[in-house]
């Protein structure tokens, strides 16, 4: 939890984008990412570079090396000290800013190897948009406080800065609320042996609540090097094409302590996609009521269910991703629980038959606000490639802990405990009624209603018998209220007129 000293910090550095001009929040974010990386490598020397003082010895592959750097765009050999933070911040505001837009930025774009390009791979389109001299001078002394070896404090600030970025209303379809998110992460459980995977990854909030969630259960396991390797390295995985958001999702990533993710460029439902049984977790929100031409979709994802709507193909893509024994958990728009289409029901169909659905939470249309009043439900399957749905547990969430209008401001009720203590003992759900909030259908009830998947389907609503009085009853009632009126009236007039 980021303390109140440094949310102010955080709200003076973007008030400073804004009155140098920068006013896109999407661009301030980025502008403060390509700082915070900037730092992250200068802090991250400087502590090897103190750590080989004290032992006597020299670092190996340092970012910044001894003698020059030759700038490719100037075609001039730049000292490397020269590019570092802890340098360039003490120099005069034209020079910093000469230094900083001249050199050390095209020097963070073309850093081609090694763990410090999990970020940097995705630069070759970024443009630096600090204006003036002044700007660029408030919002170094800004950052300058910020401890970049401290990933848990820098994930809560990057959190903090989504947030911000969130709440002025603009791009806010790259967040998924983290609340949910989190709900989505607890109910999978991760484990040290999964292998996870975003195909449509945003700011990377599920990757990074999913590494959170393990470095609070196995911190202590996390100190083994085969689980640190593959934590850094091969547990997360992210798809995205919006170089932006892939710049965004890295840092984010990074600043959580995934040093190298492994996140990419790609059109997931496209043929260059072709991932298939290597994931153990997919969980997702991915972007839907949009359409493709379906000669750039996967033939693979199409022999599943046929059909150009993202919403559909995506489930397809999860099936496909999965390993054998793989977990799903996505976001989906409600019309793929009961759309009556033949590719609406295909895939339907074959969650049920050929995989093992576990649930469907409904959930309140007020989610997504201010950015969408859309009906969402969650979808969690099991890979089996060979059936073994039985029950399906449908769960009518009607509170997440937010007031559910434009405002979103928290309220008491809040649902999402009772769901992950539902989900994780389904067993005693068996003796829960139609009429109660969550419950269990057989699979054989599902078959006979043409594998719709909407809660209303089976849910049974109790109705209460209202009796009202007889006319002539209430007719009673106003007359004698007419009376009281009137010589309530003929007292007032005696008395002051």
């Amino acid at each position: 939890m980021i303390t109140g000293e440094i949310k102010s910090r955080i709200d003076s550095i973007w008030d400073a984008f804004w009155t140098g001009g920068i006013t896109n929040p999407m661009n301030v974010l980025e502008q403060m990412t390509y700082l915070f990386f900037m730092k992250m490598l200068d802090d991250a020397q400087l502590k090897k570079e103190e750590t080989a003082s004290i032992f006597g010895s020299t670092i190996t592959d340092p970012v910044f090396k001894e003698g020059n750097w030759l700038n490719p765009d100037t075609g001039k050999e730049i000292p490397y000290s020269s590019l570092r933070w802890h340098i360039f911040k003490n120099t005069d505001a034209t020079s910093m800013f000469n230094t900083v837009r001249n050199d050390v930025f095209p020097f963070i774009k073309n850093l081609g190897s090694g763990r410090q390009s999990a970020y940097s791979r995705f630069m070759g389109n970024a443009i630096f948009l600090i204006p003036t001299e002044r700007t660029l001078s408030k919002i170094v002394d800004g950052i300058d406080s910020l401890d970049m070896n401290n990933r848990d404090t820098m994930g809560d600030v990057y959190e903090y800065i989504l947030g911000k970025m969130a709440a002025s209303g603009n791009n806010g379809q790259f967040r998924t609320p983290r609340h949910i998110i989190r709900m989505m992460v607890e109910l999978m459980k991760p484990t040290l042996e999964d292998t996870i995977c975003d195909p449509a990854m945003g700011s990377a909030g599920f990757i990074v609540e999913s590494a959170k969630y393990l470095d609070e259960l196995y911190r202590s396991e996390l100190h083994k090097k085969e689980n640190q390797e593959h934590y850094k390295n091969t547990m997360f995985h992210g798809f995205d094409t919006d170089q932006t958001m892939l710049r965004i999702g890295a840092m984010n990533l990074m600043l959580h302590g995934v040093d190298n993710p492994n996140v990419a460029y790609k059109d997931s439902l496209s043929s260059e996609n072709e991932d298939e049984n290597r994931y153990t977790l997919c969980l997702a929100n991915p972007p839907f009521a949009g359409t493709l031409d379906k000669e750039v979709v996967s033939k693979s994802l199409l022999a599943i269910t046929s059909t150009k709507k993202t919403e559909l193909l995506f489930v397809s893509l999860f099936i496909r991703m999965l390993k054998l024994g793989g977990r799903c958990a996505s976001i989906i728009p409600d019309g793929v629980l009961f759309g009556n289409s033949t590719a609406h029901k295909a895939l339907r169909k074959e969650l049920i038959e050929k995989q093992r659905l576990q649930a469907v939470i409904s959930m309140p249309s007020g989610v997504f606000q201010p950015y969408s009043g859309v009906s969402t439900a969650i979808l969690i399957f099991t890979k089996t490639n060979a059936g073994g749905t039985d029950k399906v547990w449908f769960y009518d969430m009607k509170a997440d802990g937010y007031s559910l209008d434009q405002k979103r401001t928290e309220v008491e009720a809040n649902d999402i405990p009772d769901i992950i203590s539902r989900f994780n003992n389904l067993e005693n759900e068996d003796s829960r009624t139609r009429k109660d909030q969550s419950f269990l259908v057989p699979v054989d009830e599902i078959r006979q209603k043409d594998y719709d998947l909407s809660i209303n389907k089976y849910k049974e609503i109790e109705h209460e018998v209202v009796v009202y009085e007889k006319p002539e009853v209430i007719l009673g009632r106003i007359e004698e209220l007419e009376k009281e009126i009137a010589s309530a009236m003929s007292d007032f007039r005696k008395k002051f007129i």
